[in-house]
């Protein structure tokens, strides 16, 4: 049950300009600050205390419209109808063939050039945060189907829960995620190379020059992608691996321990700061986790802190089934038909060390 006293309000995202358009919705509980947008159902904010009791602004992001519509258009958005890639832009269900629209490099990334991330959704309050929806077309970026998609975010104490659900009305593909990016330290204050991550994944999916899965897992251990025990996110980044050389960094999805068979979400990561103390406990329905470690950050955002985002400046968890599953029977089915109900949650913990 979410806490009594978390405050939900609602206003303009930029009373005075073309953010009018746009709702910004604040959550406030005695310890955390969470803020939505409606555009993407952007979680846009989330601050939170050190050690010390001092609060700071952990995710990346922008206030500026332009950066937000621009290279910021995926910090902190729900990413759909399909996270991540797909290769070929096509994918095949029930024997019919279905062109996606491209984005480039041979891939479907992250929905289509025109996906969810850049909608407004319709916003609601619920007990302790806010229920937004879309109604996405049959044939939407190519998609087969009417898909209609609600996010939900509450805010309990120190939790933030974050819970999707989906319908269609032709079988189609559904992958959605959020893609925050996280420095623990807080925004602007440098890299997350020091910051500590466990994941609890024994292997991952090693991909091509596309970042598309070459197929089977690999384990983990022995590799600069074992993660099973907590260590520096930078301690292996810079290794002569091919798969760290082709991508600049982390840019990999890890393949979860076994779920919870009840839908209960199981703990993915977690992510701690040493000098702040700020940690991040993250647990999740899915059987996926893309980490990025913003390799391709090259200072066209801005944060809060006037400081522009460089490499390393934070980093991805995303929580989602694999990328490119269309073309992968042996991984998790992404596949959602009418009468079926897509769901996923994901829980993000902060707390300090």
């Amino acid at each position: 049950m979410v806490a009594q006293q978390t405050e939900v309000r609602r206003e303009p995202f930029d009373a005075s300009g073309a953010g009018a358009a746009i709702e910004r919705w604040t959550l406030r509980s005695d310890r955390v600050e969470a803020t939505v947008l409606t555009l993407g159902a952007t979680l846009h904010g989330l601050t939170a205390p050190d050690r010390a009791g001092r609060p700071a602004q952990i995710l990346l992001g922008t206030e500026e419209l332009t950066g937000i519509l621009g290279p910021a258009r995926h910090y902190g958005a729900t990413v759909g109808r399909y996270a991540n890639r797909i290769a070929d832009s096509r994918i095949t269900i029930d024997g019919e063939e279905f062109p996606l629209a491209p984005t480039g490099n041979g891939v479907t990334l992250h929905g289509g050039p025109d996906g969810f991330a850049h909608r407004i959704w319709s916003a609601t309050e619920i007990p302790g945060g806010v229920r937004l929806q879309l109604h996405s077309p049959d044939g939407d970026q190519g998609f087969p189907g009417a898909l209609d998609v609600t996010v939900g975010y509450t805010l309990d104490g120190a939790t933030l829960t974050i819970a999707y659900r989906a319908v269609t009305s032709h079988p189609t593909v559904v992958n959605l995620t959020n893609h925050a990016y996280f420095n623990l330290a807080g925004e602007g204050s440098g890299d997350v190379l020091g910051h500590l991550l466990t994941l609890d994944a024994d292997a991952y999916t090693p991909v091509d020059a596309r970042q598309i899965p070459l197929g089977p897992y690999e384990p983990v251990a022995g590799t600069p992608f074992d993660f099973c025990t907590a260590r520096p996110v930078g301690k292996a980044i810079d290794d002569d691996h091919p798969q760290l050389t082709a991508a600049g960094g982390y840019d990999h999805n890890w393949v979860l321990r076994e779920r919870s068979a009840d839908g209960t979400p199981t703990r993915a990561a977690f992510l701690e700061d040493p000098d702040s103390g700020r940690t991040l406990e993250l647990l999740t329905t899915e059987p996926g986790l893309q980490v990025y470690t913003a390799n391709g950050f090259h200072g066209a955002v801005r944060g809060p802190s006037g400081v522009p985002y460089g490499k390393y400046a934070g980093i991805a968890l995303e929580t989602q089934h694999h990328p490119d599953s269309p073309h992968h029977p042996d991984y998790p089915s992404t596949v959602l038909r009418p009468g079926e109900e897509f769901r996923s949650t994901t829980v993000l913990r902060l707390g300090v060390g």
